[in-house]
């Protein structure tokens, strides 16, 4: 047997550091950037990673990385991408000029022999260019840069304005894949770059976050002056080759040589709009931005969409199904265009579909946006409303179709004839609901006999909304961002109307999701007889919350005070005081200890 080597105690002797750092640090991004988004690719990059940790030699270019395991076509295509911007900026003789003493942040096994006590130094979290949160962060940056701004972004707004500095949709994932840009959302709150707060959600920088938005907006400063030279330079080389006659040449190619010259000058052009936005914040001329992208992105315009009206699932089963199915029956007899979903508010609506053209290899046609109309059904029969007025669905359910976003609620009331006289409350009290529903809460309220006139009024309805809508180009709105403006558009005949997506407004709607305290306290204030939405709402101007009218409440200096703290609020179109009454019940509500009598 051959002697055995003796064996050397002591510390390990420090490994060499990689000759390829430029390449090994690229490498190490696109693995973490890899596994943040859940992509299987980046077990591949490790594995180029540990390849390159063994190979002693420096590379000059990605080409080379080519025998060694691991490295294919598209890594090495990556890399050299890298590499030429790498000289770009820092000049040819600074290929490796990544200090030696930085360690492999890919292999985490290794350890720092200075006198830090070996431990690693911790990679600060950079997000690779046109990702999703690197549009994030430079979009909020650019949106605290314009003089008076709110400081925040709303979701969609946010997803609107960073779209075009990433390459990823924010909304639409990427074949075979569950992630879209929005999803790197998450890593910057982790890394406390980014803030959530409130409901609609609101999204703003933290300090950490800011600061590292500016150095990304001076690198993309930076990139794109460069990028702008370099084309400009193609083109100065373009024109004087322009000179020369080629006397040999075919048609074919001065055609080619001139459409090309003229995608150059778009890009030129291009690259300065998009310098001129980011240098003032926000586009010189926001009404042609607008105008040139709105049509592709954000509209559906005449003749590319079809009305639809779509029925809630409850309305088609569960209870007498004889009945329902009748109403269907009767809209397909009447070649009513409907579809049958789940809605989260109200039992029928319309919505403008976008006409999508199958695609050739595909089982199934794309889905089309869609954009709710701003008409919606709630359909009551007598016995029905009589059972909501005494569990308080009804109040309830009419404060939530004014807060859906939608403009004009219909009360669609079917009359069951004699057998409104057998219910528990007495018709008078049916009929004064009805009839409050339509003076003091502004709803429409369209009376019917049966099924067959509920069918009847829907399929005329449509067939309005039909005509009315089909000369106008529909803009997708935020509900966000809805105003008081815009609400008469109709009425005033304007060639375009704005509209919220169908899913932004189902969300929306959700009974039983995630609410804010002022929405628990206006739920709570809305459960005492007789005070209804708008006094709620009135009531919540003055105290949001409920610490804030305790809080109200110990500083009035007397008992008397105390009751009638509310009574001089005022509420409703007619601006009446809620009255002593009222404001008696609810200090008794929040004040009394013990039980209430």
């Amino acid at each position: 047997m051959p002697a055995t080597e003796p064996v050397r105690l002591g510390r390990k002797r420090a490994l060499p550091s990689c000759p390829n750092p430029l390449f090994l640090k690229w490498l190490t991004e696109l693995r973490d950037e890899a596994k943040e988004k859940g992509l299987k690719i980046q077990y591949t990059y490790q594995k180029a990673i540990n390849s390159l940790n063994k190979y002693p030699l420096p590379l000059k270019n990605a080409k080379e990385a080519k025998i060694l395991q691991n490295f294919g076509d598209g890594i090495c295509k990556i890399l050299d991408e890298k590499l030429q911007r790498y000289y770009r900026e820092n000049g040819k003789e600074q290929t490796h000029g990544l200090p030696s003493s930085h360690k492999n942040a890919a292999g985490d096994q290794r350890k720092d022999g200075g006198g830090d006590g070996g431990r690693k130094k911790k990679r600060e979290y950079v997000p690779q260019r046109r990702s999703g949160g690197y549009a994030v962060l430079l979009t909020l940056y650019k949106e605290t840069q314009v003089p008076g701004s709110k400081g925040y972004m709303f979701k969609m707004e946010l997803q609107t304005e960073a779209q075009h500095l990433c390459d990823k949709s924010f909304t639409v994932p990427d074949l075979g894949s569950k992630y879209t840009a929005w999803s790197s959302v998450s890593t910057l709150i982790q890394k406390n770059l980014l803030i959530k707060t409130h409901n609609p959600a609101r999204y703003s920088l933290t300090e950490g976050g800011l600061a590292l938005a500016e150095r990304l907006a001076s690198v993309e400063q930076t990139n794109t002056d460069g990028d702008r030279e370099e084309v400009r330079s193609e083109l100065e080389a373009t024109e004087e080759d322009d000179n020369v006659v080629d006397l040999t040449g075919s048609d074919e190619g001065e055609e080619e040589e001139e459409e090309n010259r003229i995608q150059r000058a778009a890009i030129t052009q291009v690259s300065c709009d998009v310098d001129d936005v980011r240098s003032s914040g926000k586009p010189q001329n926001s009404q042609t931005t607008t105008t040139s992208r709105k049509p592709n992105a954000e509209c559906l315009l005449p003749g590319t969409y079809e009305i639809m009206l779509c029925v809630d699932f409850i309305e088609t089963t569960g209870g007498s199904h004889h009945r329902k199915q009748e109403l269907v029956k009767e809209l397909q007899r009447n070649g009513v265009n409907f579809d049958i979903r789940k809605l989260n508010v109200g039992d029928f609506l319309w919505v403008a579909r976008e006409k999508v053209a199958p695609v050739a290899g595909q089982l199934r046609a794309p889905v089309g946006r869609e954009l709710v109309l701003d008409y919606i059904v709630e359909r009551k029969r007598m016995d029905d409303l009589c059972g909501s007025i005494i569990d308080g669905r009804f109040r309830e359910q009419k404060f939530r179709l004014k807060r859906c976003g939608l403009r004009k609620p219909i009360y669609l009331v079917e009359e069951c004839g004699s057998a409104a006289s057998h219910l528990s409350l007495p018709e008078t009290t049916l009929q004064q609901a009805i009839v409050n529903t339509q003076v003091v809460d502004g709803f429409f309220v369209k009376r019917v006999q049966d099924v067959r006139e509920s069918a009847a009024y829907l399929t005329i309805m449509t067939r309005f909304l039909t005509k009315l809508y089909q000369n106008r180009t529909l803009i997708c709105r935020s509900r966000e961002l809805e105003g008081d403006g815009g609400s008469d558009e109709e009425e005033r005949g304007l060639p375009s109307c704005s509209l919220m997506s169908f899913a932004e407004f189902n969300h929306g709607a959700v009974k039983n999701k995630c609410q804010t305290v002022r929405e628990v306290f206006a739920r709570q204030l809305m459960q005492i007889s007789g005070l209804s939405g708008d006094k709620a709402a009135a009531i919540l101007e003055h105290y949001s919350t409920p610490h804030s009218l305790l809080t109200a409440y110990e500083q009035c200096t007397s008992e008397a005070e105390k009751e009638k703290l509310l009574s001089s609020i005022r509420y409703g179109k007619l601006k009446r005081n809620l009255g002593p009454s009222l404001s008696r019940t609810v200090y008794q509500l929040y004040c009394t200890q013990g039980a209430l009598t």
